[in-house]
């Protein structure tokens, strides 16, 4: 090698020494010697994620749960003048307030008439169960033995179909979006029927044996309930296997649809109480009314803890 040729070599060596250096003093001391562009925008990219997806989720854990209830239905009175003339929708405040208790968001949810001649819509019950994070089916008039396939054996029994209609639409939609609904009174023989039970036209009548499960002190008038083994009711009930609870209902459910299971019996006469579809996360019926029970009280059974799995099932359900 000619002393030219070693001399460059020498040079060159320098310079990539002062040019390391440079580089050396520009980067932070903290930075990995090893890292190159591409892992540290990795990381910076994968940062930035983590930080946009933790203010999602405080946005959904901290966005309050939507429920709906289904209307109860006034049908116009013949003869009638002013309000009682009109078709009416109204809430049953009890049931709305229990809802509440949990800081949830509670809609009403109307009847939909898409054919209405004054004010046509494109909305459809379908959207309500898209945009709501669960179902609450309320009390109300008997459901009408036509929905199950049976003649009403007294006028008085024929119930109300233009509800059972309405409600069974609205369940299934809500089933469909894999969302929980709980069903109240008539909203457990509503889901009964829905999945091809049939209920008792009226208890008295048809089992006689059987005890009272109305009276004119309605929600005053109670009984005891016992909870099969296995129920999901005793776990979001502490465990309870017996309880007190009100009853306010002439009809009841008979037998049980398609992959219903019963959840609580009336004690001593087996009537069935609470039942539960097996193919859904959440889908229950309970035919008491728990809104009417005080939560944390010692008689009646406190059913906060059922409000409660329903409303966790509806956050884990919601998109």
């Amino acid at each position: 090698m000619s002393s030219g040729e070693h001399d460059q070599r020498q040079k060159d060596r320098r310079e990539s020494a002062r040019e390391q250096h440079r580089r050396n003093e520009d980067t932070p001391r903290y930075l990995d010697p090893g890292d190159t562009v591409f892992s540290l925008w990795g990381r910076v990219i994968k940062a930035r994620y983590q930080r946009i997806a933790a203010a999602a989720t405080r946005h959904i854990m901290q966005r309050p749960l939507r429920i709906g209830i289904s209307a109860r239905i006034f049908h116009p009175e013949p003869g009638a003048t002013g309000l009682r003339s009109k078709n009416l929708q109204y809430l049953e405040e009890s049931i709305a307030q229990w809802v509440m208790s949990r800081d949830v968001l509670v809609f009403m949810i109307p009847t939909v008439n898409t054919d209405g001649l004054l004010h046509p819509s494109n909305i459809r019950l379908r959207d309500y169960a898209r945009h709501l994070d669960g179902l609450v089916l309320q009390g109300g008039a008997d459901v009408s033995p036509q929905s199950y396939s049976e003649l009403p054996t007294k006028p008085e029994w024929s119930g109300d179909r233009a509800r059972d209609m309405y409600e069974l639409e609205l369940l299934h939609e809500f089933v469909e979006a894999g969302k929980p609904v709980l069903g109240i009174c008539r909203g457990c023989q509503l889901i009964n029927v829905a999945f091809g039970g049939t209920l008792y036209q009226d208890i008295a009548t048809d089992v006689p044996e059987a005890l009272a499960h109305v009276h004119d002190d309605y929600d005053r008038h109670r009984h005891e309930i016992v909870l099969p083994e296995g129920s999901s009711l005793g776990r979001m009930l502490k465990g309870a296997k017996r309880g007190l609870v009100n009853s306010i209902h002439h009809q009841a459910v008979k037998t049980l649809g398609r992959d219903m299971v019963a959840e609580a019996l009336s004690y001593p006469d087996q009537m069935v109480e609470a039942i539960r579809y097996r193919k859904a996360p959440f889908v229950m019926g309970l035919q008491w009314h728990p809104e009417f029970h005080r939560a944390g009280g010692e008689e009646l059974l406190d059913c906060t803890g059922i409000l409660d799995n329903f409303l966790r099932v509806a956050r884990e359900t919601r998109f």
